[in-house]
């Protein structure tokens, strides 16, 4: 089994354009798949409203969504949760920009 290699400084691909995770949910796989909300809320058991509040980018991806996700659309939990902590992490960049690190 191979696993992904981490390290302190591991980071994505900063030239791909930052997306929800509900927007790549929506244009990547449901519209693709020709899937509602509702008809994945039952493939699934995620809740239809869960999946809507994705997509509006009111809700993050958790991970039992993840993993729930993985099994639908034949990807890795660890993409979902990757992609939203990618989100998370750009999105919250501004508020700390002032702070500087320890080391100098």
């Amino acid at each position: 089994m191979e696993l992904i290699q981490l390290t302190p400084h591991s980071e994505v691909d900063p030239s791909q354009p930052l997306r929800a995770p509900g927007d790549i949910l929506l244009h990547a796989y449901l519209i693709p798949s020709a899937l509602n909300p509702a008809q994945l809320a039952r493939r699934s058991g995620i809740p239809s409203d869960h999946i809507k509040a994705f997509i509006a980018d009111t809700h993050p991806i958790t991970p039992k969504t993840a993993l729930r996700l993985s099994l639908i659309f034949d990807t890795t939990a660890f993409y979902w949760l990757a992609l939203q902590a990618r989100y998370d992490l750009e999105r919250a960049k501004p508020a700390i920009r002032a702070y500087r690190p320890l080391v100098d």
